[in-house]
């Protein structure tokens, strides 16, 4: 990892759709002599060319965000640049979501609801190499939470263009939605579907459905 040099602060990029979060980490961080905001972005797109631009020690990163989500955005990010620190942001408690971050390269995982002052020490726990994940969270794993201990999921067999389909599927659109929402041919909705079904090893639109929910594919 490079970690920043004696004396210099943790440089952090900050991704989230909201406006108000991304000021309050700002002002929050900032406040740590230890710690510089030298940007933020709102879109998984954005962050990846963000990172790409200011190569920054650690990113807090947003699980739902549009279009490209904080999942595949730090997946990305992680394949370019395997020494940033990424800390997925997320409301969510459920096992499926922490390893789905972390088997996407995150190092921490600090829930929305959790104090000002536990995002500080996610900070300082990811940049010394060590993994963080929100003690709310740990209380309810054995063990708590470690890289070697999670278990693959169906859905890394998946690519990024299949997720997309499959949360539109479980939305409720039709193929006919999704092909023009995608600008593809419905031909092309009913092939992602069918290549889908065989990777989850199930036999219908309604298993595919049920699959992703016991999962708690995110929709958003």
């Amino acid at each position: 990892m490079n970690y920043p040099a004696a004396g210099l602060p943790v440089r952090i990029l900050v991704v989230d759709d909201h406006s108000l979060v991304r000021e309050g980490l700002a002002v929050l961080i900032d406040r740590d002599v230890g710690m510089k905001i030298v940007g933020s972005a709102a879109t998984g797109e954005e962050a990846i060319l963000t990172a790409r631009r200011l190569r920054p020690d650690v990113i807090i990163m947003d699980l739902v965000l549009p279009a490209l989500n904080g999942i595949d955005a730090t997946r990305h990010i992680i394949s370019e640049f395997p020494w940033i620190r990424i800390i997925a942001l997320s409301a969510c408690h459920g096992p499926e979501h922490v390893y789905r971050a972390l088997r996407a390269g995150a190092r921490g995982y600090v829930l929305k609801t959790a104090a000002g002052a536990e995002m500080l020490t996610a900070i300082r726990t990811v940049v010394a190499g060590e993994q963080y994940v929100s003690p709310d969270i740990t209380a309810s794993f054995v063990g708590g939470v470690l890289a070697s201990s999670i278990p693959p999921s169906p859905f890394d067999r998946l690519s990024v263009r299949e997720r997309d389909v499959l949360r539109r599927i479980v939305a409720g659109a039709t193929s006919s939605d999704i092909a023009y929402q995608l600008s593809l041919s419905r031909k092309t909705v009913d092939t992602y579907r069918g290549r889908m079904m065989v990777k989850l090893g199930v036999t219908s639109r309604s298993e595919l459905i049920r699959c992703a929910l016991e999962y708690d594919l995110p929709v958003a």
